[in-house]
């Protein structure tokens, strides 16, 4: 906002490095009107699952505009976990209805606008407006107040599809897991193999040898 900057949206993702259901984005958008986020307001994966339920409300009436995008396990698979971050921030910011003047991203790699990892050019509306500045920040979501807004309203959002869609396949328990590699969901992978819910093009049941959990873009980075 110093820099001239009058209305900002902070995003954050959860669910990236999860094996089964879909990556999650939030959007928070605040201008020089909203004063001081939320007491507690920080990065979602330091705060309790109560501590997040309690912030939810409190966030949507602190931000002007708020939103959260999934892209899910069928489409990850189809166009890769980056490219599918994008679709889900891309759906997160269709729900603003606000046009911000510059986005702030956790970390320090783009993943909004990047067109150069493959099936990124393909989700690229021709029709859409010029592209909202993008700035990465380093541990966002920890120091920038919308960002950490936004991680909170994303991993709320995902738990609570996950938790929904638990008792359709209880041997996963997804209620407690959200579909990370936990010992009791790698267990009953190696068991009964994947669902509709999971990544199927990822290595999700582990190789035999060191029992690694690992995408498919991520292998292909290692071999370069």
């Amino acid at each position: 906002m110093r820099e001239g900057h009058r209305v900002l949206v902070g995003m954050d993702e959860v669910g990236r490095g999860a094996l089964a259901g879909p990556v999650s984005v939030g959007a928070v958008t605040i201008d020089e009107t909203c004063r001081s986020a939320p007491q507690g307001v920080k990065d979602s994966k330091l705060l309790t699952a109560q501590a997040r339920e309690r912030l939810v409300p409190r966030i949507e009436r602190w931000a002007l505009a708020w939103g959260v995008g999934h892209a899910w396990p069928e489409e990850i698979d189809e166009i890769g976990i980056m490219a599918a971050l994008r679709l889900a921030g891309q759906r997160a910011l269709a729900q603003l209805d606000l046009t911000a003047d510059l986005i702030v991203l956790d970390g320090n790699h783009d993943w909004l606008t990047d067109p150069s990892r493959e099936g990124l050019l393909a989700l690229a509306d021709p029709t859409a407006p010029p592209q909202v500045p993008v700035r990465t920040l380093i541990k966002a979501d920890l120091t920038c107040s919308s960002v950490a807004a936004a991680s909170v309203l994303a991993k709320v959002s995902r738990d609570h599809h996950m938790v929904q869609v638990a008792p359709e396949h209880p041997a996963y328990s997804w209620e407690l897991n959200k579909g990370y590699a936990a010992p009791e969901h790698l267990a009953a992978l190696r068991a009964l193999g994947p669902c509709a819910h999971h990544r199927r093009s990822w290595n999700i049941t582990g190789n035999t040898n060191r029992g690694e959990i690992v995408p498919p873009e991520a292998r292909e980075m290692n071999h370069a």
